[in-house]
């Protein structure tokens, strides 16, 4: 079987490429499979694809930025989806053609924006399979409304909890889309368990308000008033790195919590 994922941007790092490599990773054990970024802005992957996985890009913004339809707003990829201003008639045009001329069996949208466009876009023949690594309810009403009429094309529609899955059986009525919960692909840990002596939290993501690092900041002002000597230090990088590093100076956390910045692995 040929599996093909589609994926905004494979040469950034992230939860959702991650997660994307790691399964495609797995499966490229027992089928041919090809992860294909809309973008790519950089040489080489800041993670490693499996050796028998295949990585393509459809809009080089190296080389494209001039290129006529990059300045114009994208029409298929829906306005409400947080990645809209970062697609153009240039996607919209790559993404169809891609999808017109796909030979894989199985096609996996990673984003609202790119299920829509499987959904539309993709061959009757091919499975089509989107993965939603938000929630439901974190999307806004107008995109909600866009999901909801192009989701009931899909053939799969998988969620990260169990939870969500049953939310969008239960609101957006997609009659015939088998909706599962799937979890992140994680694989096995190279590295033993902690013991808690570092006396340190991890949290790591991009530093964007849907991740909510001002509310673990803000817990952790209780933890740090009771156990001084725990830290909590915060990788990633985003919009939000201002606002936060405010934050720890506004709790006086500067000895406690630490912006440290993006880091892959």
């Amino acid at each position: 079987m040929k599996i093909s994922f589609l994926i905004h941007n494979a040469y950034g790092i992230g939860g959702t490429i991650t997660t994307t490599f790691n399964l495609a990773a797995a499966l490229a054990e027992r089928h041919e499979v090809e992860i294909v970024s809309v973008l790519r802005h950089r040489e080489h992957p800041n993670l490693t694809p499996h050796p028998r996985v295949r990585l393509r890009a459809l809009v080089d913004l190296r080389r494209e930025k001039d290129h006529p339809l990059f300045g114009r707003p994208a029409k298929v990829f829906p306005s409400a989806e947080y990645r809209h201003h970062q697609y153009s008639e240039l996607t919209d045009q790559r993404i169809a053609e891609c999808l017109a001329d796909i030979d894989a069996d199985a096609v996996i949208g990673t984003r609202p924006g790119l299920n829509v466009h499987l959904a539309l876009q993709a061959p009757e023949h091919v499975a089509r399979i989107g993965q939603e690594h938000l929630t439901l309810d974190n999307h806004p009403p107008a995109l909600r409304t866009a999901l909801r009429r192009a989701y009931r094309r899909l053939d799969v529609l998988t969620t990260v909890t169990d939870a969500d899955a049953a939310s969008y059986r239960r609101k957006m009525r997609l009659p015939g889309v088998r909706v599962e919960a799937l979890p992140n692909s994680v694989p096995d840990p190279v590295l033993p368990a902690a013991d808690s002596t570092a006396r340190v939290v991890v949290a790591a993501g991009r530093l964007v308000p849907v991740k909510r690092f001002d509310l673990i900041i803000e817990a952790f002002a209780r933890v740090a008033a009771e156990f001084p000597d725990w830290q909590l230090r915060i990788y990633g990088k985003g919009e939000e790195q201002e606002r936060l590093r405010a934050q720890i100076e506004t709790l006086g956390l500067w000895n406690n919590v630490f912006l440290m910045g993006a880091a892959t692995p």
